[in-house]
């Protein structure tokens, strides 16, 4: 009897242990959970600051969009985007605070495929889409984002990648600034987050 028990005490502690080292699972606006083989589009948990993540060029005489952005119109949902986790599961469930890419639906930019990337621009870091998928690494430190809870119902995206274990990046929030061009860019900062939420495309 005294073995069993032990057993069953050795199950339960065993259980909670693992289950405690598993990151909790995003949710959608429709508390479904958010998976890599669909669509989403990233929209602001508060309206009125801008619409949806898209695609703007980086100056206004240039024709390819390379960077990443809000829609200036609050009730524009802007581009559908897909995240790819590092360890993809048979169920492609996304969880939060694990390393991913995010992709713009279907979009390119120049002729690529359009994958979030931090670049720094005169001291400050921006996202691009310049990025590539997978090969987690030094070289692709800069593509990796995180999907972090913020709030009760809101996320924040982040970048703190952990793909590189002798790297040291500078972790931040990501936000957004109006730029010379009126668009607003999504950049990597110590400010407060853009706090999004995920719709289905």
């Amino acid at each position: 009897m005294k073995t069993y028990f032990f057993l069953f005490i050795l199950l339960i502690s065993t259980l909670s242990i693992s289950s405690a080292q598993v990151p909790p699972v995003v949710l959608d606006l429709d508390r479904n959970f958010v998976r890599s083989d669909r669509s989403y589009y990233i929209l602001p948990l508060i309206r009125g600051r801008g619409g949806g993540i898209t695609l703007t060029p980086t100056t206004s005489n240039q024709t390819c969009p390379l960077d990443v952005a809000q829609e200036n119109n609050e009730v524009s949902n802007g581009l559908p985007l897909t995240f790819i986790p590092i360890n993809t599961n048979k169920n492609g469930i996304i969880r939060e605070s694990t390393d991913l890419n995010i992709r713009f639906s279907g979009a390119k930019t120049c002729g690529q495929p359009a994958v979030w990337r931090v670049e720094v621009v005169n001291g400050q870091r921006f996202v691009s889409s310049r990025g590539s998928v997978g090969n987690p690494g030094l070289e692709t430190i800069s593509n990796w984002f995180k999907i972090e809870k913020y709030g009760r119902i809101g996320y924040k995206l982040a970048f703190c990648p952990s793909v590189c274990s002798t790297c040291k990046p500078v972790c931040g929030n990501i936000g957004s600034v109006i730029a010379r061009n009126g668009r607003r860019r999504l950049v990597v900062s110590n400010e407060l987050p853009l706090v999004v939420v995920f719709k289905r495309a």
